[in-house]
């Protein structure tokens, strides 16, 4: 059996092998690591494909907010029963906000989220729907609801406990749709431009 430190002598040498017998610098070693975890972070199943001129906008627009998130779930604990706004939750759209922060009805686009993949193989449009509030949930905060049961969980997994930047992408009317039923662009207009101070 290798001792730890002949382990990772071992680990760092075939990780890091010289160039020409000379020894690997601290830097040069750290500039690899850096690379290989950019790498590593954008190949988690995140596809952005062709983005809409609106999400091209608010892509490169200034953030509206910043907020850190935490996932929920139903079940097991998790969230059961309607939203605030009385509606069904929906996987993956349905957010809760302090709505002195971040009003409710507040159509979100969250960048982070762009391309996210999706249990189901579907890539996620960047789009949530601020639907639900929560006594824990002051500030700064959002939760972000992902489904049944504590697998659901698992796409967002690296959004947990990470600052996000919200871009305010209009109000909405109704209930957050589902992934079936997506609302038209001109209902989200007409949307728009309603009562922005309502809640």
């Amino acid at each position: 059996m290798l001792g730890t430190a002949a382990a990772f002598a071992l680990f760092w040498a075939m990780a890091f092998p010289a160039q020409g017998g000379e020894p690997v610098s601290y830097e040069a070693a750290v500039a690899a690591d850096r690379v290989a975890v950019s790498t590593a972070s954008t190949d988690e199943g995140s596809d952005s494909g062709s983005l809409s001129a609106e999400q091209q906008t608010l892509m490169d627009g200034d953030a509206d907010w910043s907020a850190r998130a935490n996932l929920y779930h139903a079940g097991g604990g998790g969230a059961t029963g309607n939203d605030s706004l009385g509606c069904r939750p929906i996987a993956m759209r349905t957010v809760a906000t302090d709505p002195r922060y971040i009003p409710r009805r507040t159509r979100l686009f969250i960048r982070e989220t762009v391309g996210m993949r999706m249990s189901d193989g579907s890539i996620h449009d960047g789009y949530w729907y601020a639907s639900d509030t929560g006594g824990a949930i002051k500030g700064q905060k959002i939760d972000l609801y992902t489904g049944h049961g504590r697998g659901s969980m698992s796409p967002a997994m690296r959004f947990n406990q990470r600052r996000l930047t919200i871009a305010d992408a209009g109000r909405f009317e109704g209930c957050p749709p589902s992934w079936d039923r997506q609302p038209s662009q001109t209902t989200l207009m007409a949307s728009a431009s309603t009562g922005a101070g309502s809640n």
